[in-house]
């Protein structure tokens, strides 16, 4: 085999049934073509498993990729990527984190983890710089992510890095995250469900092995060009996101009236500014907390002393301050924070746990739901902050009526009679940005192949943060070709092992045609495959129609993108995008011929065949 660079040249075989753990070789095309991370992850589950099998059963894989850049010295080559199918959506997923995990991982020689099967018992497994093997874990199951991680290393060795599940991921609840570094969460879909369904409770993994890289002069070259484009932008001033973190965002969606407030009954909140950046850094923030390799800090170490909801953590981010405090009423910061950190604990996303409140509040609000059901002995209403801490302890644990909230709100809310008030796009639920207030990210739920996402292409940083440039957030002329565009260089971003925040300011041009030039310059010097700039956004365009077909195999179409009636049919009736629904038919039609798809969503053979994909 040809000598890999970037590419440790390792995949990692768990059969978690049988208990064995086998190794086998990148191979370099497979490698080139899709470039790691979610690419690689994709390329495997079509390969290699049913999309139409239960997720929750052994035939479901379980991957944990890193890119090629991933524990570089690139500017936040920090990310892996947990690919699998969800039992939250049925869809497929692919939930990234950074922290030191991946960095760890991809030193101990690993390129992808490939977990298959169910193990009878729990277990563990154990890398030490690239030797592996399966230990029993019975003693680690019911511990918190904390918990675990500071028993493997007193078990293992100090230097460790650890990636698990909590009790959430072992009671099945279906948004269960799978934790790294007690506080980086891989946080949507469900893969900690998936991880606890294989009775799988963590990845333990020590390793000092550096990254070959290609051209190393290049390489740093490249590395320093892209430092001096941030340091340039930041004009002699600290990062907003290293002040505020990314709950400096409330302020954006709030001005432009696409704040989700009460179950998106409106899009602005009057009491934003309690839970905004500024005050979680004034009223709560430690200190700032960085990814490996990067210049940007964005992470919250934070402590909370009100009575009541003492604690110490990280966090919150931006979606859980929308989740669990605008979108439920909720302007109490502090309880928000410790609810955030119960679902770092115990493992869950805070966007479907937040999200998941919210409908229930505006059920019970309506009388949808009894209140003997809920079981607090007093009714369940928005801005009840001390409810949204009590039910979301009672979920990780399927406790009482958080054995219907551990099914996310779409199952709540049909079993009360009312899918309606289930805020999702394919059963997940929406990010902090209403689409009648931005339309891009409308049609960017819509098709997403996880379900609704802004990780999946963010068009919020056009239609509210301007980056790399700004357009009209309630336009929708062009917005399909930015959403697929922006949805191409993501998977890119995701696979190269790279981080947004950084990525997107400083590593695209910000021309007509946003391309990933910076990207580009840092694979090549890192790997030497030599891409051309039309190559990379063409792997980009694979690995996003790559996922199409899984969902299509799964038995998704075009009936799948769509929106609630919500978002299609009420008028905001508040803020600056008052009276606006999301046109998500004016754009769709146009996304799918641009996509070189049929009106099914599904597509064509000339695509497929373009893009070398079965």
């Amino acid at each position: 085999m040809a000598e890999l660079f970037g590419w440790q040249g390792k995949i990692l075989r768990v059969d978690l049934t049988a208990g064995k753990v086998t190794t086998e070789a990148l191979d370099p095309a497979t490698a080139r073509a899709y470039i790691g991370g979610r690419g690689l992850g994709i390329r495997t589950m079509l390969d290699e498993m049913d999309p139409k099998c239960d997720p929750l059963g052994p035939e479901n894989l379980l991957i944990m990729a890193n890119g090629p850049l991933t524990g570089t010295i690139a500017p936040t080559g920090a990310r892996y990527m947990v690919m699998t199918k969800s039992p939250l959506t049925g869809a497929v997923t692919c939930s990234n984190s950074g922290g030191e995990f991946p960095t760890t991982l991809k030193k101990a020689g690993i390129d992808m983890i490939v977990f298959s099967g169910c193990s009878p018992e729990p277990v563990y497994l154990w890398i030490d710089r690239g030797q592996a093997e399966l230990r029993p874990a019975d003693h680690l199951w019911g511990k918190d992510a904390a918990e675990t991680d500071t028993a493997l290393r007193i078990e293992t060795h100090q230097d460790i890095r650890v990636a698990c599940i909590g009790p959430a991921g072992e009671n099945g609840v279906r948004f269960a995250s799978i934790m790294n570094d007690k506080d980086r969460a891989a946080g949507r879909s469900g893969v900690g469900a998936v991880m606890g369904a294989k009775r799988l409770k963590a990845v333990a993994v020590r390793g000092d092995a550096p990254v070959p890289i290609h051209d190393p002069e290049a390489f740093k070259k490249a590395v320093k060009k892209a430092l001096q484009r941030f340091k340039d932008g930041l004009q002699g001033q600290p990062s907003g996101l290293r002040l505020y973190g990314t709950a400096a965002t409330i302020t954006g969606t709030q001005t432009v009236g696409a704040l989700p407030t009460r179950n998106f009954q409106q899009g602005t909140f009057e009491k934003w500014e309690a839970i905004n950046g500024q005050t979680l850094t004034e009223k709560y923030l430690k200190s700032p907390k960085a990814c490996h390799a990067c210049p940007i800090a964005c992470g919250r170490s934070t402590k909370v002393d009100d009575p009541g909801y003492e604690g110490e953590g990280e966090g919150p981010e931006y979606e859980t301050i929308y989740a669990m405090g605008s979108n439920c009423g909720i302007d109490n910061l502090g309880a928000l924070t410790k609810a955030n950190y119960i679902c770092n604990e115990q493992g869950m996303d805070t966007i479907t746990m937040g999200s998941t409140i919210a409908c229930a509040m505006e059920m019970c609000e309506k009388g949808y739901i009894p209140e003997s059901d809920v079981g607090l002995g007093r009714p369940l209403r928005f801005g009840d902050a001390d409810a949204l801490v009590e039910l979301t302890r009672m979920t990780a644990s399927r406790e009482g009526f958080g054995r219907l909230l551990a099914e996310g709100s779409l199952r709540l809310a049909t079993r009360y009679g009312h899918p309606e008030l289930a805020i999702v796009a394919k059963g997940q639920e929406f990010a902090g940005y209403d689409p009648r207030g931005e339309q891009g990210m409308g049609l960017a739920y819509a098709t997403s192949p996880i379900g609704a996402s802004h990780m999946r292409g963010d068009p919020a940083y056009i239609e509210i943060l301007g980056v790399p440039k700004i357009i009209d957030p309630l336009k929708r002329e062009g917005k399909a070709k930015l959403v697929m565009q922006w949805q191409d260089h993501f998977a890119v971003i995701d696979a190269a092992g790279l981080c947004v925040f950084f990525s997107v300011r400083n590593l695209m041009s910000p021309d007509e045609e946003i391309r990933p030039e910076g990207i580009l310059e840092l694979l090549n010097a890192a790997t030497g495959a030599d891409y051309t700039l039309d190559e990379l956004s063409a792997a980009g365009e694979r690995i996003w129609n790559a996922e199409r077909v899984f969902l299509n195999r799964a038995g998704f179409t075009a009936r799948e993108d769509t929106l609630p009636d919500r978002i299609l049919k009420e008028p905001l009736p508040d803020g600056p995008a008052k009276g606006m629904v999301c046109r998500l038919d004016e754009m769709l039609g146009e996304y799918y011929r641009l996509r070189g798809w049929d009106e099914n969503g599904i597509p064509g053979p000339d695509k497929l065949e373009a893009l070398g994909l079965p």
